[in-house]
């Protein structure tokens, strides 16, 4: 299958913009579909990629800018709910009209990012949305060749994940942890990007799901041990219990910058980590998180000049 051109809906995120970049050095043609067209300002000045303000929730819209091209990618989503039914909304019904439109667009290519270990009884409404939605595009009719993603939490430059931790822990005394046994199996965004990047003309990846993750499993409070050390800190770690790590997710709900909710919460009571090692289909070992934290966390060479971008809303590369 050759693919001269793609449409990248949420390209302005985290992932889509090492996607949108890793696209543009192939020199494959990339549209970018965004609510606002300044959120992609960082990705104006890649040649071969055309960013377009565009309402991805209207059918219309997305088959008028699916048409011409090869495959589409969906990345849009949400970890926190403004409104009751967002879950639903951008993750089960978004995914449903983007393939809907694709289809009539004449698309036979679709890559679709959900999430470990998303599933339809899952215990948050998160997961559930995203196991919905997984059901809904395996059960999509016609000739659209489908793969689907399932990372753990992701991690680099200009992550929301460690940098937050990051963040916290430079201005609070000691660190009262929510869920500190909850397990995850940390994924680099760039191995994310290659994986969707190498899957896009490869046979050998239509029809599958991929569950992808790093090389090495970490607890909550093991991962805030490793930042700290990063950032060459100390401080100390309090595990809260059940019942005193849903009341710490209440309050946090209800704050101008909430870092947890009790939905965040439940996700936490499934263990985030892969039942295997990494596809071998794509070829590629996945980095170590221990390798890569220190250049864009704490005082790496790179750090101070991650930092910057971040401030800057630009995705490091």
């Amino acid at each position: 299958m050759q693919v001269r051109s793609v449409c990248l809906l949420g390209g302005s995120g985290f992932v889509g913009s090492r996607i949108a970049h890793a696209l543009a050095q192939h020199g494959t043609q990339v549209r970018v579909l965004t609510r606002r067209r300044e959120s992609a300002r960082h990705l104006l000045v890649l040649p071969t990629v055309d960013v377009i303000q565009a309402n991805a929730f209207d059918a219309a819209t997305l088959e008028k800018h699916f048409r011409g091209t090869d495959a589409v990618i969906n990345l849009v989503g949400i970890l926190r709910e403004r409104r009751r039914g967002d879950f639903q909304r951008v993750h089960t019904q978004l995914p449903q009209t983007v393939v809907t439109a694709l289809q009539r667009a004449g698309v036979r290519r679709f890559l679709h990012m959900s999430a470990l270990p998303a599933a339809r009884d899952a215990p948050s409404a998160y997961l559930r949305s995203k196991g919905e939605a997984e059901i809904a595009i395996k059960n999509t009719r016609g000739e659209v060749a489908i793969t689907m993603f399932r990372p753990s939490v992701i991690f680099g430059p200009g992550d929301s994940f460690l940098n937050l931790f990051a963040s916290v822990i430079r201005f609070v005394p000691v660190v009262a942890l929510a869920c500190p046994n909850a397990r995850f199996q940390p994924v680099y965004v760039d191995d994310v990007a290659r994986a969707f990047v190498d899957s896009i003309a490869n046979p050998a990846t239509f029809g599958e799901t991929y569950n992808l993750c790093g090389p090495q499993t970490y607890t909550l409070r093991q991962l805030i041990e490793l930042v700290c050390r990063t950032l060459g800190t100390r401080r100390p770690i309090i595990g809260l219990n059940n019942t005193l790590s849903y009341l710490q997710a209440m309050v946090m709900e209800f704050a101008p910058f909430s870092l947890m909710t009790r939905d965040n919460y439940r996700s936490m009571q499934v263990p985030c980590v892969c039942d295997g090692a990494f596809p071998q289909v794509f070829g590629f070992a996945p980095t170590a998180l221990e390798n890569v934290i220190g250049d864009y966390i704490g005082s790496g060479p790179r750090a101070p000049y991650q930092a910057f971008r971040a401030r800057a809303g630009r995705n490091p590369i």
